[in-house]
């Protein structure tokens, strides 16, 4: 039987739900899902700098899951930026939470359930 899987803490929620080529409409496209917590590792390891020990530790998960889910995360950026797929950050496992240890940029309060306009 797996382990019950540890819920991820996130200290910021990014503003768009979606990137997508220009010039090519959504329905066109394929997806690939970036999880929320996936979007966490990345923003904490490739734009804060922070190290993979403090990385996991702001997630409040073993540095070998940080490793895990920043490989994953990796790998699907880099698909969409070459193949030319829509990537659509949602879902996950994770908790939202604030405090002085978050390393923060623009932290996103209230829903989080936001709308997806693919149209463009």
């Amino acid at each position: 039987m797996p382990r019950k899987t540890k819920c991820r803490r996130v200290g910021h929620i990014p503003k768009s739900n979606f990137f997508k080529p220009s010039g090519i409409p959504a329905y066109d496209l394929e997806e690939i899902i970036l999880k929320i917590e996936e979007a966490e590792a990345l923003r904490l390891k490739d734009l804060m700098g922070l190290d993979q020990v403090d990385c996991a530790v702001e997630m409040g998960i073993s540095r070998t899951t940080f490793q895990r889910i920043l490989v994953e995360a990796r790998q699907k950026v880099a698909d969409a930026l070459i193949n030319s797929k829509m990537l659509v950050l949602e879902g996950g496992n994770y908790q939202l939470v604030e405090g002085e240890h978050n390393h923060q940029q623009g932290h996103h309060r209230g829903s989080h359930d936001r709308g997806k306009n693919q149209d463009d």
